[in-house]
C-alpha cells in the first residue's frame, strides 16, 4: 500500500493591483525615498564646483571675467540667441563679477556641510548657471553635468542626513516638541535678504535667460516662506500636505536624476560604438600623447607604449557604459559595475588629468550605492570623529606642564577641565 501524497503547497495570494497602487502612492508621498544617496550626490557635487572654483581662482578673470577672450559684448549676444541665464550680464564691472564668484565660492561651501539646504541649493544653482553660461566654451563636459544636477538640487530633500540641518533637527527633537518650535533668526534673515536680491532682479535688472527661470525662482522662494509659516503656526494638516508635496517633487526629481546619469552612460556608449576611433582603440591613443592630456608623461608613456592594454580599456569602457542601464535590475551586478566605473573616473583624472569632470561623474554615480555600505561608511566616519574628539578631550584634561623650579602649588598647579566629546547624528 503506497502512502498518499503530500497536497502540493497552496500559491501565495496575489495582491490586488489597486492595494500594490495604493501602496507604491503611499510610499512616494508619506517619505523622501534616498536620503543617503542624495546627501552624498550633495557633497560631491557642491565639493566639486567649491574645488574648480578654488582651483581656477587666480584664472578667474580669463575665465568667466572681463579680461577673458569671449568678451561681454559677445556673451550678450550669445544669451540672447540660446536665452541663457546669468546674473553676470546685469553688468561688466569687475566688481560684481567678484561679487557673483565670491557669493559662488561661499554656496558651495554652505551646501557641502548642509547649512539651510533649501535656500542655500538656490544660490547654488544661481552662482553655478551664471558662471558657467557667461563663457559656455569653457568646460570639460563635467561643467554640463553640475549644471544639469544644480537645479534638481533645488527640488531634491537633500539635507535630511549628514548635515548641519539635520543635527540641527536632531536638537530640536531632543529639546521637545514646544521648544523645537522656537524661532530662529538665521533661516528668516535669509530669506529676506533672498526676496530683496529676487525682487531687483525682476523689476531693477534686464532680465536674462528664459522667463520660466524666473518664476521658478520666485516659486521655491514664496514656498519657502509658506513651509516656514506652516510650521511655525499650523503644523497639523497643513504641514502634513506641504511634506506629501514636497516628498513627490523630491522622489520625482530623484528619479530623474538617475534616469538622467543612465542616459548619460548610454549615449556615450553608443555613440563609441558606432565610431572607428573606439573600435581601433585611438580615440585612448591619441590623447596619451598630447600635452595638454598627459600631467603625467611617464606613465601615459607607459600605458601607451602596451597595445593589450589600450585594446582592453578601449573595450571595456564601452561595455560598461553601455551595460549599466541594463545592470540595475540585478544589485550585485550593478554594484560590480558601478564601483569599475568609478575607478574608471578617477583614473581618467590621473592620467589624463581632468579631476573636475571625473569628481563630476563620481558624485553622479553616486546616486545608485546601496544604502547599507553608505550607512556603514557614515558609522565609519562618525567612529573616527568621536575617537579624535576624545583624544583631544583627553589632551584637554592633562595637567598642564609647569616650568622648571615653580611649585606644585602655584597658580599652574590646577588641572584643566575639558568638555566632553558631543554627539554626533549618523544617518
Amino acid at each position: 500500500m503506497t502512502a498518499p501524497r503530500p497536497a502540493p503547497a497552496a500559491a501565495p495570494a496575489r495582491v490586488p493591483f489597486d492595494r500594490r497602487l495604493a501602496r507604491a502612492a503611499q510610499t512616494v508621498t508619506s517619505r523622501a525615498l534616498g536620503p543617503y544617496q542624495t546627501a552624498i550626490v550633495r557633497i560631491g557635487f557642491s565639493l566639486t564646483w567649491l574645488f574648480f572654483l578654488l582651483r581656477e581662482f587666480p584664472h578667474r578673470h580669463e575665465m568667466y571675467g572681463p579680461d577673458g577672450p569671449w568678451s561681454f559684448d559677445l556673451a550678450q549676444r550669445l544669451i540672447a540667441d540660446n536665452r541663457a541665464f546669468s546674473v553676470l550680464m546685469w553688468s561688466d564691472g569687475r566688481l560684481w563679477f567678484e561679487v557673483v564668484y565670491g557669493l559662488a565660492v561661499v554656496a558651495a561651501a554652505l551646501l557641502l556641510v548642509g547649512w539651510h539646504t533649501r535656500a542655500v541649493s538656490v544660490v547654488f544653482m544661481v552662482g553655478a548657471l551664471s558662471l558657467q553660461n557667461r563663457s559656455v566654451f569653457l568646460g570639460d563636459g563635467g561643467d554640463n553635468v553640475v549644471h544639469l544636477v544644480s537645479l534638481y538640487l533645488t527640488l531634491i530633500r537633500c539635507g535630511q542626513v549628514w548635515s548641519l540641518d539635520a543635527r540641527r533637527a536632531a536638537r530640536k527633537a531632543a529639546r521637545g516638541e514646544e521648544a523645537g518650535r522656537r524661532v530662529e533668526l538665521a533661516g528668516p534673515a535669509l530669506w529676506v535678504v533672498l526676496g530683496g536680491f529676487l525682487v531687483a532682479a525682476t523689476w531693477f535688472s534686464p532680465v536674462t535667460g528664459e522667463w520660466w527661470m524666473y518664476v521658478l525662482l520666485w516659486v521655491l522662494w514664496l514656498g519657502q516662506g509658506l513651509w516656514w509659516l506652516v510650521e511655525q503656526y499650523a503644523p497639523g494638516e497643513p504641514r502634513v500636505l506641504l511634506d506629501v508635496l514636497a516628498n513627490l517633487a523630491h522622489n520625482a526629481t530623484l528619479l530623474v536624476l538617475m534616469a538622467e546619469v543612465c542616459l548619460i552612460y548610454a549615449t556615450a556608449g553608443w555613440y563609441k560604438i558606432q565610431g572607428s576611433r573606439w573600435q581601433d582603440g585611438t580615440a585612448l591613443f591619441y590623447p596619451l600623447h598630447l600635452d595638454y592630456f598627459t600631467p603625467w608623461p611617464a606613465l601615459s608613456e607607459l600605458l601607451a607604449s602596451s597595445g593589450i592594454m589600450v585594446m582592453l580599456l578601449s573595450y571595456g569602457t564601452v561595455i560598461v557604459q553601455v551595460a549599466f542601464p541594463f545592470t540595475l535590475f540585478k544589485r550585485k551586478v550593478k554594484n560590480v559595475l558601478l564601483v569599475v566605473m568609478m575607478l574608471e573616473h578617477a583614473g581618467i583624472a590621473v592620467l589624463l588629468g581632468l579631476p573636475a569632470f571625473s569628481m563630476a561623474m563620481i558624485a553622479a554615480d553616486a546616486v545608485f550605492l546601496p544604502t547599507v555600505f553608505l550607512v556603514w561608511l557614515g558609522a565609519r566616519a562618525s567612529r573616527g570623529r568621536d575617537r579624535l574628539l576624545r583624544r583631544k578631550a583627553a589632551a584637554q584634561e592633562l595637567p598642564p606642564q609647569r616650568p622648571a623650579g615653580e611649585p606644585a602649588d602655584g597658580p599652574s598647579g590646577g588641572e584643566a577641565g575639558g568638555e566632553a566629546a558631543p554627539r554626533t547624528l549618523v544617518g
